[in-house]
């Protein structure tokens, strides 16, 4: 069968910002799970730049038997559009999504989206390649566990697929059928690895555990090494970002990780997330001697009241100590903060941002709370009748769709924006951050400041 598999055009609020995009690296495991069996071809319409019309003649050059799209929440009415046109082109064609905001809505979905014939629900790479199979062979897909499909008008939703028990049963993502040349920073080549999948954690924001389950699985440290020997060698990537949700949740393996990197001589300088508490001085001396530059931290908020709420499971202590070593190591550090939970006041919040000051990150990334769906804090919004819209348009992080008890939407727009400048435009701030060289950050004081200030549609130089 001609497959094709797509992540739609739409705005990215980090190219705008970084003027990077990451390789969709999904989409790069679903061609491998098939493309010994079946033409496969990968069409990354961000990192093309590509319009809808460009789209479709994509699709009629291609002319696929089944396309495959991938949706982020704020991106599903782009999916949707990618959906229309296949179907314009051949009423035939089979159109299947995935992705985690469809894992969670698959008959609203559906509903929203006539044109999409089924939806792959959580880790996707074994129901799809069954999926394709019964289509290629002419069976019925009716039993495909985390498959949801359409049967005779009615929406069905099969039992849940089963997690990969060794992830280094996958095959290495298919690299080779990405615009591999358009992943670059600054000019320098960018890439992304996915280590690990799971996460043992339960923040109530967060659905990461629901898709790949509380149990956190990791490639071997060999097989770690080989992808990012191909990613070195092949592509000449020099820039790396680990998308595991905490990489250093097994510190040993972390540690192996970076040994390893540094006797292979792959000179590769990286960023990792991770969580406060997991963070020691062995382990932050020796990612650091692994070329590990910055370590992205969940702080969340500088409110304990706050951080008991959405169940992170730290205290304001263990993300000041992780700064502190994390800083000692040499390695910089970016915090993660979340303003907008439903129970929070503005001196909640105006903590919160006193504390993103305070606790010694380099830099911070401010949100506003979110309630994604399949997220305990959607259950919550749901139950309390506090959702304002279910435009999935919203859904950035940078708009408030919740209404608060103690804020209006207006209330908190704001407060995102005097996070920022009260963040980034400290003199010592921008001084330090117009001196040092890093691809990542050059851009990120006028970048993130004007990408805010234009959903407030506030005009804001610097």
């Amino acid at each position: 069968m001609r497959v094709l598999l797509m992540n739609p055009p739409t705005e990215s609020a980090v190219r705008r910002v970084l003027g990077v995009t990451g390789p969709p690296l999904g989409l790069a495991y679903l061609a491998s799970a098939i493309r010994d069996e079946h033409e496969v071809s990968i069409l990354d319409c961000v990192a093309e730049d590509l319009s809808l019309q460009d789209v479709s003649k994509r699709i009629k050059k291609f002319d696929p038997d089944v396309i495959g799209i991938t949706s982020t929440t704020s991106s599903v009415y782009d999916a949707y559009s990618v959906a229309r046109i296949a179907k314009e082109l051949n009423e035939e064609v089979f159109v299947v999504m995935g992705g985690p905001h469809v894992t969670f809505t698959p008959e609203r979905t559906m509903r929203e989206c006539p044109q999409v014939d089924a939806i792959v629900r959580g880790e996707g790479e074994e129901t799809f390649r069954e999926l394709i199979s019964s289509l290629d062979s002419g069976k019925k897909i009716e039993g495909i566990l985390g498959l949801s499909y359409r049967r005779n008008g009615k929406i069905i939703n099969e039992g849940p697929r089963p997690l990969i028990k060794n992830l280094d049963d996958l095959p290495i993502p298919s690299y080779d059928l990405l615009p591999m040349e358009k992943y670059k920073a600054e000019g320098i080549p960018f890439g992304t690895q996915i280590t690990s999948r799971g996460c043992p954690f339960n923040c109530i924001f967060c659905s990461s555990s629901l898709q790949f389950g509380k149990v956190w699985r990791g490639h071997s440290v060999e097989r770690v090494i080989e992808e990012l020997s191909i990613l070195r060698n092949e592509y000449g990537i020099r820039e790396i970002e680990f998308l595991d949700d905490t990489f250093t949740l097994n510190k040993k393996r972390a540690v192996e990780i970076s040994r390893k990197i540094r006797e292979e001589n792959l000179d590769v300088s990286w960023s990792a997330s991770s969580r406060v508490d997991t963070i020691d001085r062995d382990l932050a001396e020796e990612v650091k001697r692994g070329g590990c530059h910055t370590m992205y931290l969940g702080i969340e908020s500088g409110s304990q009241k706050t951080l008991d709420f959405i169940d992170k499971g730290i205290k304001l202590e263990d993300s000041i100590r992780a700064v502190k070593i994390l800083k000692r190591a040499g390695l910089r550090v970016l915090g993660s903060f979340i303003i907008g939970f439903p129970e929070e006041t503005i001196r909640d919040i105006n903590t919160t941002i006193e504390f993103s000051k305070r606790v010694g990150v380099d830099f911070a990334q401010f949100t506003i709370a979110t309630p994604y769906p399949g997220t305990r804090l959607w259950e919550y919004a749901v139950k309390e009748k506090i959702i304002l819209t279910f435009d999935w348009r919203k859904y950035t992080t940078l708009d408030p769709v919740m209404r608060l008890k103690h804020l209006t939407p207006e209330q908190i727009s704001k407060l995102l924006r005097k996070a920022y400048i009260s963040f980034y435009l400290r003199p010592r701030v921008m001084i330090r951050n117009l001196i040092e060289n890093r691809f990542l950050f050059r851009k990120v004081i006028r970048g993130v400041i004007n990408l805010v200030a234009s959903k407030l549609g506030k005009s804001l130089q610097i």
